[in-house]
């Protein structure tokens, strides 16, 4: 398997659904702005998402994914089918239970974590109309992780398209309905969310059929019990733990963040989202993407003891997202107003909303790389079963960056929150990095000097005219003349890529140095 074309597949379908999550976006700035029913929305949303970090792509993947491979490796495909259907079983009634619990407490859940929202009782109708999105959401993230262990990477890459489509289609056709029949329109967007949600799940099972691998969900009291006595559900319960504690981290500082982010005043909340939505385009292409593909192959690798084939791995998920994040990182630092009026100022969406988004989006920035870094050498550990030493540097970030918080949000109002995320991701990654130096399981491949410095230098000549075209162009006074403001963006991008890229084969790098086969 070549790993540049899994990851590009998986990258070209993100790509798409993020396209796609773009024009929701667009759609959404339009129809309802950034006030105060949008961030009703925005944080009944973010429960939902907390959990599916928990028991989805977070602490639940961590431990599903390098196990499952691990154990296909080892013991063949009949073993790892056995315990696909044990774990599916468990996972599946765990998830009933919480969202039964999470409808019956939705005032207190979004108290926790929204107390000075503007429309306190419309997040909580929201939450309860969303909260079973965790549960089929969770279970799309279970079949993602057989069907790239099965390295059939299309279905799970392209599956977020549809909640995507969903959404829009609310926000176009269901809020219009909903305003004439005296529902606040807002509360479309919550139902296009669980449409969203079913038609993820929907598009997993003929995949997972073709694959061999649909789970048989236990129904009896004794099938129940024996997938909860299965061994690899156990080792995953194991390995979850110190997962979990690590995720929760996470999500902790997501909750702290956005408490902060709701007594900012209204809006602040949908600033911050905007522009995450935005920094979501690297991340999820490239981290995401090269992320999912090392997975497997590092726990591979492991299984087999190869430690020349687990470095090289990680030098090549290094090298391409240096290549890549890089350029990115600059254009959000110094282009961001551009990006956020082109694509934004319509309708409700307002300069001053462009002008406060552009700054979180900077914030933001200035993480990039430490951001994506996180996803590329996390995997390190977690394919050596090691969730620990994430776990501890989880913790410690999360105390750093709320020290930090202290000192920005006063200076910087909510771009301060943005920046203390980014500079904590950039310190998670740097220590994660020096962990795996230090326990040798990473050696860098010769050529890192000239390779920086040929990136850097390309991605500097880049930053001087993205930089150039921010400062001299009105972008905010072109809101009436949106297809010149459309062909500009596009024309300094596509001059800064060439640029870039320019530089990059002047340099001696080729699209082939970074091609690698499992």
């Amino acid at each position: 398997m070549n790993l540049l074309r899994a990851a590009s597949t998986i990258s070209l379908f993100t790509l798409a659904s993020r396209i796609a999550g773009l024009a929701r976006d667009v759609v959404i700035a339009s129809v309802f702005g950034a006030g105060a029913p949008l961030d009703a929305f925005l944080v009944a949303f973010r429960i939902p998402n907390l959990l599916r970090r928990l028991f989805g792509e977070g602490a639940f993947s961590q431990a599903f994914v390098p196990t499952l491979a691990h154990l296909r490796a080892s013991e063949g495909d009949d073993s790892t089918h056995r315990m696909i259907d044990a774990v599916a079983s468990v996972l599946f009634y765990v998830l009933l239970l919480t969202c039964l619990v999470g409808i019956a407490a939705a005032p207190l859940v979004v108290w926790l974590m929204a107390s000075g929202l503007a429309e306190f009782d419309a997040a909580v109708v929201m939450t309860r109309v969303m909260f079973p999105y965790i549960g089929f959401i969770s279970l799309v993230s279970l079949s993602a992780g057989v069907l790239n262990t099965w390295k059939r990477f299309a279905v799970p890459a392209a599956t977020p398209v549809l909640l995507n489509v969903a959404m829009i289609g609310a926000a176009l056709l269901l809020a219009p309905r909903f305003e004439r029949s005296g529902w606040p329109s807002i509360y479309a967007l919550a139902v296009g969310v669980m449409l969203g949600g079913v038609l993820q799940l929907a598009v997993q099972v003929p995949a997972l059929r073709r694959a061999g691998c649909l789970p048989r969900i236990a129904t009896t009291g004794a099938a129940i019990g024996a997938a909860w006595r299965h061994p690899g559900v156990r080792r995953i319960m194991r390995q979850m733990a110190p997962a979990l504690l690590g995720v929760s981290v996470a999500q902790v500082s997501v909750l702290i963040n956005t408490q902060i982010a709701t007594h900012l005043g209204i809006g602040a909340v949908s600033w911050l989202d905007y522009a995450a939505r935005l920094m979501e385009f690297p991340t999820a292409l490239l981290g995401v993407a090269v992320g999912s593909v090392l997975i497997p192959q590092l726990a591979a690798a492991q299984g087999r003891n190869d430690a020349e084939t687990y470095s090289g791995l990680l030098d090549w998920g290094l090298r391409l997202t240096l290549v890549l994040a890089l350029p990115c990182t600059v254009g959000l630092l110094l282009f961001p107003q551009a990006i956020v009026a082109t694509l934004f100022e319509h309708g409700r969406f307002d300069a001053l909303a462009v002008a406060r988004t552009a700054s979180a989006l900077q914030g933001y920035g200035a993480g990039l790389l430490g951001l994506i870094g996180v996803k590329i050498l996390a995997p390190g550990f977690y394919a050596r079963q090691d969730m620990r030493t994430p776990v501890t540097i989880a913790i410690i970030v999360l105390v750093l960056t709320q020290a930090m918080n202290l000192a920005f949000v006063p200076w910087l109002g909510h771009a301060g929150l943005a920046l203390s995320v980014s500079l904590g991701a950039v310190v998670n990654a740097a220590w994660l990095f020096i962990g795996l130096r230090r326990g040798g399981w990473y050696r860098p491949a010769a050529g890192w000097g000239r390779f920086v410095a040929s990136v850097v230098v390309a991605a500097t000549l880049m930053g001087v005219l993205l930089g150039a075209a921010e400062a001299r162009i009105d972008w905010i006074g072109l809101a009436d003349r949106q297809a010149l403001r459309v062909a500009g963006l596009a024309g300094c991008i596509a001059v800064a890529a060439l640029v870039y890229f320019g530089v990059l084969l002047a340099a001696g790098l080729r699209p082939r140095d970074f091609s690698r086969r499992a």
